[in-house]
């Protein structure tokens, strides 16, 4: 059996950018979304469409139960819900789609505190590069982005993390029946907690109140960024290396920003681009620095 390539071929390299561009223009569709919808009701019609029809069509992935509940509730309500919350008001999209980066280290973070992985000193500065872009953020918070937004954001990147815990449990899963099965359990807790916190007026008024563009973001949030956007993902993942791939994702905050500026005429400050780049570095080196190194160490012989 044949090693799979290391270099992205013209056809995948193009769909992996037309995933970050989904990904990352996401951030705006939301905000878009949120001016008709309370938050946790557009999060709970997000997963609604994500898993009908679909599942009638779609084997159940072969997991177990609780896997799919997990990944369900943490995406569900813990990413996705509060990360709505958090962009109803409290904090921008383009910010948004760079703070959301960080679950990369918290990802790290679990891995090493649940299995006692070692963390290696590149991920220390990379981590400690990633965070000071953070605390510029926090040195400029005002009307459009909060301390309460920021760590929202934060928390939602939290969960995002112990999603991607879960679901690494389970290698070789198709992700695509994985997001489908598991919205059965990110749908009722959403439900529950619109119904509670956000009320029956605001959501029969934001029902009632839905245009067209409302329902294009939301089946944009189902269809493109779920369905398309971790079929292709995975399947990507499947037919190269994890270090292929991923430093792609560095261009979902970028397609975030840019999408931000041209479309809801978010500023790009100087101290935001100054955290881009602090998070965005940290990002860099956490995902190239072990490929650059395997690199040297086959140019370079050991010594006797």
């Amino acid at each position: 059996m044949s090693s799979p390539s290391q270099t992205l071929s013209l056809r995948d390299a193009l769909l992996a950018i037309a995933v970050m561009a989904v990904w990352g223009t996401n951030f705006t569709v939301i905000r878009i979304g949120l001016d008709q919808l309370p938050p946790l009701l557009f999060a709970a019609l997000r997963f609604t469409f994500a898993l009908l029809p679909a599942v009638f069509f779609i084997k159940r992935p072969d997991v177990p139960w609780r896997n799919l509940a997990a990944y369900g509730f943490l995406i569900g309500f813990g990413q996705f819900g509060i990360m709505f919350i958090a962009m109803n008001g409290h904090i921008t999209p383009g910010l948004a789609s760079l703070v959301m980066q960080l679950q990369v280290f918290f990802t790290i973070g679990l891995v090493v505190y649940l299995t006692s992985e070692r963390v290696r000193p590149f991920q220390v500065l990379a981590l400690l590069m990633a965070f000071a872009g953070v605390g510029v953020i926090m040195a400029h918070t005002d009307g459009t982005t909060t301390a309460f937004g920021l760590a929202l954001a934060l928390v939602a990147a939290f969960s995002w993390a112990g999603g991607n815990v879960v679901s690494r449990a389970t290698p070789g899963v198709n992700m695509l029946a994985f997001v489908v099965w598991s919205s059965l359990f990110a749908v009722p807790p959403l439900i529950l907690a619109s119904l509670v916190l956000e009320g029956w007026p605001a959501i029969r008024d934001g029902l009632a109140g839905a245009t067209s563009v409302t329902w294009a973001a939301v089946l944009y949030q189902s269809v493109a960024n779920a369905l398309f956007g971790y079929a292709v993902w995975g399947w990507l993942l499947g037919r190269y290396p994890a270090a292929t791939v991923a430093p792609m994702s560095l261009l979902v905050p970028v397609f975030g920003m840019g999408a931000a500026y041209i479309w809801l005429g978010e500023p790009l400050y100087d101290w935001k681009l100054a955290a881009a780049a602090l998070v965005l570095s940290g990002l860099a080196l956490n995902l190239l620095w072990p490929k650059f190194a395997a690199l040297r160490g086959a140019r370079i012989p050991p010594a006797s």
